[in-house]
């Protein structure tokens, strides 16, 4: 998916990072506490974005063409622990832009949470369209529009969207069988499984649902257990790593075949 990628935060679990999001003019409070030792800040988001809006205007002024906020922030589920997923794009993108930009994270609070994506107008206009899917319709804005991304969203980019997806997970899946053998790749690779079925019940529905947990409505038995055991794992339910792994396989392995 355009955009993400894998860091490690700051309680050593993975993290993937991916695009953007509007966000309303509510404070998400993070409960003060101590996690491995560490305290966790009260984040004030509202007022997070305000400061982060105004050191993008000092910094980049009118050339930045769009904001927006992504993940479990834009989704309304952040916790203490989430990452602040930032998408911004440029009217151009330089080098110089990218240590500028870096430069300017460093100033902000929170800095370790801060995640996301960068990039020049042309870029993402003359982006893979499969790739584009998931970040228009998983992201909300704060400052601009991505509506000149839509054209380009048709059905051949939906099904391929579904078709690369389910691959990915596919080699990720026989992988982690075969050789990590991780319990947190295979959260993950839940994860984007169900991004992929995000995709399947647009291309089957027309409308794209935001919340996993809504998609228990409308999607087939195959994808429910899908969304079911992502549900599960995110809500830090046990593991049974051989059954899960072989649903994914085989739910993965039917997607592959379908698509053409």
């Amino acid at each position: 998916m355009l955009g993400m990628h894998k860091t490690v935060n700051r309680h050593g679990r993975l993290k993937r990072c991916a695009c953007s999001y509007i966000i309303s003019r509510c404070t998400i409070e993070c409960w003060n506490k101590h996690k491995f030792g560490e305290v966790i800040e009260v984040i004030d988001l509202s007022l997070w974005m305000d400061k982060f809006l105004l050191t993008l205007s000092e910094n980049f002024g009118e050339r930045a063409c769009f904001v927006g906020l992504q993940g479990s922030y834009g989704r309304g589920e952040a916790t203490e622990t989430s990452d602040i997923d930032i998408v911004v794009i440029l009217d151009e993108l330089s080098a110089s832009d990218i240590q500028t930009y870096n430069t300017m994270l460093d100033s902000l609070s929170h800095r370790e949470l801060i995640c996301g994506f960068l990039s020049g107008k042309k870029e993402i206009l003359n982006w893979e369209p499969s790739d584009l899917f998931q970040f228009y319709y998983d992201t909300k804005p704060i400052k601009g529009s991505l509506d000149e991304l839509l054209p380009l969203i048709d059905e051949p980019a939906v099904n391929k969207a579904i078709k690369i997806g389910a691959c990915n997970i596919f080699h990720g899946c026989v992988h982690n069988m075969l050789h990590e053998k991780s319990e947190e790749i295979l959260r993950g690779l839940y994860k984007s499984a169900s991004f992929v079925i995000q995709a399947i019940c647009f291309k089957q529905t027309g409308s794209y649902i935001r919340h996993q947990k809504d998609l228990l409505e409308l999607v087939s038995s195959g994808e429910r257990a899908i969304i079911d055991t992502f549900l599960e794992l995110k809500n830090a339910g046990k593991i049974d790593f051989q059954i899960m792994s072989e649903r994914l396989f085989a739910w993965s392995k039917s997607w592959i075949e379908k698509t053409k």
